[in-house]
């Protein structure tokens, strides 16, 4: 929370003192009940005495005349609200390592099904779009509305060979800046590997990314027992080893203030995407609370009042 006006606030050394004058004044009561009457004879009286509940009124009281002394001094709050338009960009590697099955049914289908879920999940008027990415990248979805164009496009992508993730990234920064009108983009990449080829270095794509504030969050997908299966000349089939190699996907979310995911399953990866989406969906805003402080305040030190005269007939 931040003040607009922070001065106002050693007006609330008027508590303490509120607070001082109350215990005297209740002291000086009590001297004045001993002076003129015997304690034994008390009980025959009264009928019962308040005790601690006397002090109630008078608290609350207090309680009200803080937040009306903080309510000038115009307080700002940080509150989350869902946010309307934004544009993102989902980047799938495509890469051979992706056909993995490690991740049922393997690493792709498991990133292109839960990259669908979470096309459905965002605002539908978020714009969303589609980049596939191997030894190059291309947009397979334009930033569109239509989820029907996204759905399409993640059906038809196919594996292929190389991780070029300095084209995807810059490729997809085209997609989401395209007609973008001003809202904020971000870029999700998911993928298994360190960068192998392409035109750009991933880390060159990241710095524009941050120039142009735009996030790029990236997953690494997969486990250390993935493997391929390639087919080799004399129809002998190689198994080779794919592991995750999370080194420049953490690097690349880094260097543009976004978030870096491991998923070694698919449970992992439908978190990942879920935790995004409702990051992605809201946004921080600072609202002035004011009002909520100074009704706030009010309605206390009238409760106070009300309590004070319905228990003990006088004002606190």
């Amino acid at each position: 929370m931040s003040f607009e006006e922070p001065l106002y606030l050693l007006a609330l050394l008027v508590v303490p003192a509120a607070v001082a004058a109350y215990v005297l004044l209740h002291r000086s009561r009590e001297r004045e009940t001993e002076r003129f009457s015997r304690r034994a004879l008390l009980p025959g009286l009264v009928d019962r005495s308040p005790g601690r509940l006397r002090h109630l009124p008078a608290a609350v009281f207090c309680l009200g005349l803080t937040a009306l002394i903080v309510g000038v001094a115009r307080p700002h709050a940080t509150i989350s609200v869902r946010r309307e338009l934004a544009t993102v960009v989902l980047v799938i590697d495509t890469s051979r390592s992706m056909s993995a099955t490690d991740v049922p049914p393997s690493r792709l289908e498991a990133a292109k099904a839960t990259a669908r879920r979470f096309a459905e999940q965002v605002p539908r008027r978020f714009r969303v779009g589609v980049v596939a990415f191997a030894s190059t990248a291309r947009a397979v979805a334009p930033a569109t509305t239509d989820r029907g164009v996204v759905r399409a496009a993640l059906r038809a992508i196919r594996p292929g060979e190389g991780t070029a993730l300095g084209d995807a990234i810059e490729r997809a920064i085209q997609v989401g800046k395209a007609r973008s009108r001003g809202t904020p983009v971000s870029v999700l990449v998911i993928s298994d590997g360190a960068e192998m080829g392409g035109r750009v270095p991933a880390g060159t794509a990241a710095r524009k990314a941050r120039r142009l504030g735009i996030p790029i969050h990236t997953i690494a997908l997969g486990t250390q027992a993935g493997v391929v299966e390639v087919r080799r000349i004399g129809g002998y089939v190689e198994r080779i080893q794919v592991p995750p190699s999370p080194r420049t996907l953490r690097r690349v979310a880094q260097l543009t203030r976004g978030r870096f995911f491991a998923a070694p399953g698919r449970a992992r990866l439908d978190a990942v995407y879920d935790e995004l989406g409702s990051r992605l969906g809201h946004r921080r805003r600072k609202e002035e609370i004011t009002f909520a402080f100074g009704a706030g305040g009010a309605l206390l030190m009238l409760a106070g009042g009300l309590v004070s005269a319905t228990l003990f007939r006088r004002l606190p």
